[in-house]
């Protein structure tokens, strides 16, 4: 199948041209998933020994029914799928949609792109290398000495995705931050006026992100505060670039260099 050809900005197309574009470009979507989910089961076994890797020594996740262990391996091979097929899907995405803004404003958004993608890769590290064997000790460990500590595997999975996607998240503040500068909602001067209410606010979104145990809540707490001040700082900078482009734009205008 030849990849749809991506329009130009302002380019026309009739709306059989869109819907024809649009379905070569969900039909190669699908077939990326099916190709990442084929990887990923093809490695479940590597994939699902990387996932237990911070369970202590002596825990193995459990299974309680007949295809339990068929369906847990064949969910997880879904979702690692997913995460291999996401630039591909991304990039249908945007192809798509991109014709619709400005070439300078395509060029902001991909940067935008490429720094939340490294965002989200340096959140997914830090919870799997600091904040998920931290939270996984201290809940298997709590009250040893009362309980027969067994792990089922479709639960624990779920967790372990569920604590790497929040603390994935909790690394993309600085884009939120940014976006809501960028639009107007915030300024830099609000945010280093209003310090210490945004670092309340940041507490109280860490509480509130999944986490059934105190140790999973600091852990992502710890981040969340120093990305909200290294928000600020690169707030400040952008605002400086913005404010100069939208000058040197005025300038242009007003000068008839347009």
């Amino acid at each position: 199948m030849r990849p749809p050809r991506r329009l130009r900005h302002g380019e026309e197309a009739t709306l059989v041209e869109h819907l024809g574009e649009l379905r070569t470009r969900l039909v190669i979507s699908v077939i990326a998933l099916l190709v990442g989910f084929s990887v990923a089961f093809a490695f479940h076994v590597t994939i699902i020994h990387w996932l237990n890797g911070p369970l202590p020594d002596t825990l193995k996740p459990t299974t309680l029914g007949v295809a339990e262990p068929f369906l847990t391996s064949m969910v997880i091979s879904l979702w690692v799928g997913l995460v291999i097929a996401f630039p591909v899907v991304l990039w249908q995405l945007w192809a798509f949609l991109a014709p619709a803004f400005h070439e300078h404003t395509q060029r902001q958004l991909v940067g935008f792109v490429v720094f939340a993608t490294v965002l989200l890769g340096g959140g997914i590290v830090f919870g799997y290398f600091i904040a998920l064997p931290a939270a996984v000790h201290f809940l298997t460990s709590y009250d040893s000495e009362l309980y027969n500590t067994q792990i089922r595997a479709k639960d624990y999975y779920s967790f372990v995705l569920l604590v790497l996607a929040a603390v994935g998240v909790v690394f993309e503040l600085p884009i939120f931050v940014l976006a809501l500068v960028r639009i107007g909602i915030l300024t830099t001067a609000k945010l280093r006026r209003n310090r210490r209410i945004g670092y309340v606010v940041v507490a109280a979104v860490a509480v509130a992100l999944p986490g059934v145990d105190p140790v999973t809540t600091l852990m992502e707490m710890a981040p969340l505060m120093i990305l909200f001040e290294c928000s600020i700082w690169l707030s400040v900078l952008f605002e400086k670039r913005w404010r100069a482009r939208a000058d040197a734009r005025e300038a242009a205008f007003e000068g008839g260099d347009f």
